[in-house]
């Protein structure tokens, strides 16, 4: 961990504070980029992750993110079905435009323009989660409420369902 933190982290740790969260952001030595790595780096289960993917909807171009649990992939119909047009994820460009940040280290909040967001019923199993915070080297603790928060966002089934055999 670093005790200055990089702009891109910072930007992030003041938006949290701006909103009146005491959440800090921490900077890793190591890799938070994927969530395995998060989860390495910080001590948690990758389920624990919450990842932000940003998709483009098809017609409209409006940016979508889903933050989902560091274990699943998200379903895409699932997504179309709640937006009411079909997805496609987003490409890096279109990232870093709408988010202000490069894929790697998308926080859920702070953004550049402003996202629909919706978030994994799966992270509210969770008592603690951590979440990117602008770098591929920063993340951040909350609890799955204070994202809700945080983010507006729209609790949702987003995940891909993995036949069990």
């Amino acid at each position: 961990m670093t005790a200055t933190l990089s702009p891109s982290a910072q930007q992030v740790q003041n938006k949290l504070a701006d909103l009146g969260y005491p959440n800090q952001v921490v900077e890793m030595s190591d890799s938070t980029r994927t969530a395995a790595e998060a989860a390495q780096a910080v001590g948690c289960g990758v389920e624990q992750i919450a990842k932000s993917i940003l998709f483009k909807a098809g017609q409209s171009g409006k940016a979508i993110m889903v933050v989902t649990s560091g274990i699943n992939r998200v379903d895409e119909k699932k997504v179309r079905s709640l937006i009411g047009e079909p997805v496609k994820k987003a490409d890096a460009d279109f990232v870093r435009l709408q988010t202000g940040y490069a894929i790697g280290g998308v926080p859920p909040l702070g953004h550049a323009n402003p996202l629909l967001i919706l978030v994994d019923q799966d992270l509210l199993k969770y008592e603690e989660i951590w979440a990117a915070a602008g770098t591929p080297f920063a993340v951040f603790k909350l609890t799955p409420a204070q994202l809700v928060q945080m983010t507006s966002a729209t609790v949702a089934d987003v995940r891909v369902i993995v036949a069990q055999l």
